[in-house]
């Protein structure tokens, strides 16, 4: 079984001004069999949904968790929250025949377990409720054995492994260990094997303190003991009380050969020894494990390696959440649930069973190439794109290089305003841009996507003249597709001329630093000193002619933006009024959420 669905109401940032309305959750959450990995910027809501989870499921951590005052979206006096499992097996099914539901008719149907925690504040006071489960709308009470069997492990933001693996009283790691069905005894009066051993071992310990001369330290204590009570009393050495719960709160657990490991390795082998609840032989119950920020204490190469091991995990549940571009890279699409703007969307392609229950409105318009192009091209750099406030998608480095400095120029840093210029190196910006189109446009996230691109018209008559035919095809294609992004978060910004470079040539405010950049870095060729810079050999050059080296467009944008930031004659008045470069602005004001 697994956790298929999450719906809220009136729970924390999700909820509404509305009248509570049960046909109407504020928030829904479809989750995957397997890997489930909750993304999105600061306050998006992550958290609330795994806190969500935990208020119902309970964990094996045996927290105290309960509903506050603060769990109630504001001036609301009632909250919801429903989670229905699938993909339940016989041998599962059996710890909740009178709670489950059918979906489906005849041979085709199959057994759903929805559950339903609903809390009330009246008078002041939140009112304590059970978890229920049914298919109404009220359901019926789940008893405690079936609570049991749908306890989920949890492992928080800042974990403190070292602590949790040491032994003490009620130490994590015992509580692990008493779980698995390995210390479980068959009936409460017999004696488990790892008692037996502790024993004879306790014995040992004994007998040693009482022979051999070793009995002078217990003496010692003896004697004071009798001065300090009465003369029957006697010390007993031991290594403490040998039933299972006393003996596994005595075991630590480390590393071979290892000592004093670092929070990385420890954290790691805390999330090992977590698991160790999910691969319980015997276990008719859930499994389901939520981690919170997965890449606590981890360097990038571990991140990736953790969570390629969770990826090829069948058998296990897992919702995390993270703030790793690291990971969010290494996650295929389909795991991915993107939260924002008071919604969780998912990233997958919207399921193939025809379900009428299914939300397919929340699913992108990505189409299965373009989920291959993007698990083989996202990679760390532009995985930020998850956690950005903006994003501006340029085809070149060029773009990515001058951009920053001309936005700095303008009023606009784009780093405080948390903007991503994601270079995808292609004219493949529509795959990127497809990440945040949903099949339903009015699911639109709060996330404005700024496309720039050229129509790279090329002169290509023999007086270098650019085809008018060629450019009003291709501006006609343009045009349509900048049709199709109306009434979305996405704006294609493009200019009518060849590429950026042909552009920053002919602009009125940028030409000259431009002109000084090209002839710095090509200072080995004669047609770019000084006033004979040649527009011909320009061209020639830019459109990679045969026998003409072509322009290190990177070195040019490089020193460009050095000549950007010291030219304080380059206003942001005199770059408003430039034509030219018209489209780079309004891609930078649109991102910045200015217009």
């Amino acid at each position: 079984m697994y956790l298929s669905e999450l719906k809220l109401w009136n729970f924390r940032k999700y909820g509404s001004e509305k009248p509570f309305d049960l046909s109407k959750p504020n928030l829904i959450v479809p989750f995957n069999k397997g890997l489930n990995v909750l993304i999105g910027e600061n306050d998006s809501g992550k958290t609330s949904i795994i806190d969500a989870i935990k208020l119902v499921l309970k964990t094996h951590a045996y927290e105290w968790i309960k509903v506050e005052e603060s769990d109630f979206y504001r001036g609301s006096d009632k909250l919801r929250i429903e989670l229905e499992f699938k993909d339940i097996k016989p041998n599962e099914a059996k710890n909740f025949i009178e709670w489950l539901g059918w979906e489906g008719t005849g041979k085709d149907a199959i057994p759903i377990l929805r559950l339903i925690y609903q809390v009330e504040i009246k008078q002041d006071r939140i009112q304590v409720t059970d978890v229920k489960a049914g298919m109404d709308e009220i359901g019926y009470s789940l008893n405690a054995e079936a609570r049991e069997y749908l306890k989920t492990t949890y492992l928080k933001a800042l974990r403190d492994a070292d602590n949790d693996l040491t032994a003490k009283k009620n130490s994590r790691l015992s509580q692990i260990l008493k779980e698995h069905e390995f210390f479980k005894k068959k009936s409460k009066d017999e004696e488990h094997p790892f008692e037996s051993k502790f024993k004879k071992l306790n014995l040992e310990i004994e007998k040693w303190f009482k022979a051999d001369g070793n009995e002078k330290l217990k003496k010692i204590i003896d004697d004071f003991l009798v001065s300090f009570t009465h003369k029957d009393k006697t010390s007993n050495i031991s290594l403490g009380d040998s039933d299972i719960k006393s003996i596994l709160e005595k075991v630590s657990l480390g590393i071979l050969n290892e000592q004093n490991l670092g929070l990385g390795t420890m954290n790691r082998l805390y999330m090992a020894a977590e698991l160790l609840h999910l691969k319980k032989e015997n276990w008719d119950g859930l499994k389901l494990c939520m981690i919170e920020e997965l890449e606590a204490h981890l360097h990038p190469q571990a991140q990736m390696k953790i969570i390629e091991a969770l990826q090829k995990e069948t058998e296990v549940q897992f919702i995390l959440s993270t703030h790793s571009p690291n990971l969010a890279s290494k996650v295929k699409l389909h795991n991915l649930i993107f939260c924002n703007n008071n919604m969780a969307l998912p990233l997958g392609e919207v399921p193939n069973e025809e379900n009428e229950r299914t939300n397919k409105d929340k699913y992108t318009k990505l189409d299965k190439y373009d989920y291959k192009f993007l698990e083989r091209f996202l990679d760390v750099t532009k995985a930020n794109l998850f956690f950005a406030k903006g994003i501006i998608l340029v085809e070149g480095w060029s773009e990515e290089i001058i951009l920053p400095v001309i936005a700095k120029r303008l009023g606009y840093d784009l780093t405080e305003k948390e903007i991503s210029i994601v270079n995808v190196g292609s004219t493949a910006y529509l795959k990127f841009a497809k990440i945040f189109l949903r099949q339903n446009a009015t699911e639109k996230l709060n996330i404005p996507v700024a496309i720039i691109t050229d129509l790279d018209n090329r002169p290509e008559a023999k007086d270098n003249s650019f085809c008018a035919v060629k450019k009003e095809k291709k501006e006609e294609k343009i045009k349509e597709l900048e049709k199709s992004f109306n009434n979305t978060n996405v704006l294609l910004s493009y200019t009518s001329d060849w590429t950026l470079e042909w552009c920053l040539y002919n602009s009125e405010t940028l030409s000259k630093s431009f002109k000084e950049s090209v002839s710095e870095v090509h200072s080995g060729t004669d047609e770019f000193k000084g006033e004979k810079f040649e527009e011909t050999k320009f061209i020639s050059k830019l459109r990679k002619d045969k026998g003409h080296s072509p322009i290190d467009k990177v070195e040019v944008a490089s020193l460009l933006a050095e000549k950007i930031e010291k030219n304080y004659l380059i206003t942001k008045e005199n770059l408003a009024k430039d034509k030219k470069i018209e489209y780079i602005i309004k891609a930078i004001k649109y991102a910045c959420d200015e217009n």
